[in-house]
Order: structure tokens, then sequence, then C-alpha cells
């Protein structure tokens, strides 16, 4: 008994847990952006005996991608074509893993601006003096996005502005966020948008103010509730490859060029009106 208490008090012996003791799972609560993030720095001891802090990294760093390999994006849209329904790129921003911009420019659609969506896009007619043509743009963003996951909130949007389709096993859509916060049979296909998932999840509050969103903003909110629930994420979609490899497609960015030719998307897409289009930004935002 000597020995036993010995080696308990050089750490070396980890004591048994105390009875009813246990650890609540992570995905019950919502915890800051920044405790989810360093949560593989900290330890967890069950009882009062736990074993002594690993400095191993986190398990997130094996199972997921290198925090370099990871970026969020946002855009924003202005309306052309007929009443302004067709939505167009007009503002695109991207930023790293912990937050730094990447990229934010301002770009000019391909067919004249008829509603500026300025509630909605933040965008003006003054911003379009120094915006880029969208062919330019389209190249720099895409050489961006090759290779990396990429995070956002209702991504679809964003990559139907870019005329681009990213692979689906590299991207994180944070719509689906609560579904890791919540038990496996209470899985909803609601989705909500990404000021309510802030202020409930981040404690934080966006897209507020009379100028309209701002895309860098809304696209370092995406990643900090990616990286809330990032260890869940990145262990289903390991599981989910592991079981149908078939959905590792490949990158389809690796031939940018094909994305430069119209003929490669449907006529709705690049010359046809689309209805709705503002009432399905606003449900976005």
């Amino acid at each position: 008994m000597a020995r036993k208490a010995l080696l308990q008090e050089q750490g070396l012996l980890s004591m048994p847990p105390e009875p009813g003791s246990s650890l609540l799972p992570t995905s019950y609560r919502a915890v800051p952006a920044t405790e989810a993030a360093s949560s593989g720095k900290q330890c967890l001891r069950a009882g009062s005996g736990g074993a002594p802090c690993s400095r191993r990294p986190a398990p997130r760093r094996a199972s997921g991608p290198l925090p370099s390999k990871c970026v969020a994006i946002d855009c924003e849209m202005v309306g052309t074509g007929p009443q302004g329904r067709v939505s167009e790129l007009a503002r695109c921003s991207i930023v790293s893993y912990h937050g730094d911009v990447l990229y934010d420019k301002y770009i000019r659609p391909e067919m004249p601006i008829v509603d500026y969506r300025t509630r909605w896009s933040g965008v003006t007619r003054q911003h379009m003096h120094k915006a880029i043509p969208f062919q330019l743009a389209q190249k720099e963003i895409l050489k961006l996005l090759k290779g990396k996951v990429v995070v956002g909130h209702a991504l679809h949007n964003d990559f139907q502005a870019l005329k681009y389709v990213h692979p689906r096993s590299q991207t994180r859509d944070t719509t689906y966020v609560p579904n890791f916060l919540s038990e496996p049979s209470l899985h909803t296909r609601a989705r909500v948008s990404l000021k309510d998932l802030a202020l409930q999840l981040l404690h934080k509050k966006i897209q507020v103010g009379p100028h309209g969103h701002s895309s860098v903003e809304d696209a370092t909110t995406a990643m900090e509730l990616y990286r809330l629930v990032e260890v869940q994420w990145e262990q289903q979609e390991a599981r989910s490859l592991w079981t149908c490899p078939e959905d590792r497609e490949p990158d389809s960015s690796t031939d940018m060029e094909q994305y430069m030719e119209d003929q490669y998307w449907p006529d709705d897409l690049v010359h046809g009106s689309r209805g709705g289009a503002r009432e399905a930004q606003d449900r976005r935002n």
C-alpha cells in the first residue's frame, strides 16, 4: 500500500474516478470559439485524480485538415438582369483558419447592375469604382480555394455566384453546425441564419447597422462556428470516407480554365433570370 501511495503521489498511477463522476460531452453546450480552438491544449481529468496532461497534438491534427488547408469564404451579390433578379458576384472575402484576411475585393459583374441590394450586400455604386472584372476575380479566388477545405454559410449560393463546384468532401457548410450540437436522433433539416447562430453559439452580434453585411465578418464568423464543432465534424467526415470511399471526389479546381467558359454551365445559370433570388438571399442572411 505504501508503494501504491508513492506511485500515486508521483503521478505514475491514476486514482479511479469517484462514483457518479462523469464528463459532459461538449457537443451539448455552446462554448466560445477560442475555447473550442484550444481544446486540444487543455486536459480534462475524470473525478478527482485524473492522469497528467498529455503534450501530444490535439486529435484534430491527426484526423482533420491542417489549419493551413482551411479557409472560409463569403460572397455578396447584387442584382442584374430583368428586374434585378439575377444574382451576380460583387464582393468576395476569404479568411484563414485563424481569421486573417487572405482576400477581400469588390468585383464588377458581367451584366449591368440593376439592384445593388445595399441593405443586405453592403455594396454601393462607389464600390464599383475600384472593382475588378469577374473573370479576373474568379481566377484569383479559385487559386486560393484549390486543394483547401472551404468553410462558409449556405455555400451553394457562393459557389453558384463564382460559377464553380468545390469537392463535396472538402466543403464545410455551417448551416449544419446545429446538428453537431444535438443528439443524433434530434438532427434537423432546418436552416438557421448565420446571424442567429453567431448570437446563440458565439455570443456575438453580426450584420448590425444600416450599411449591410460585411463579407469579412461573415466569413470569420463561419470559421469560428466550424472550429466550435471541428472535432466532431472531422470525425464524421473520416467515418464517411471510410465507409463510402467513392465520395472522395477529385479536386474540381485543378483545371480552372474549365470554369472560365460558359459552355460548361446551364443557360439558366449564365443568362437566365432566377426568380426569387432576393428572397433566397434574405433567407440565407
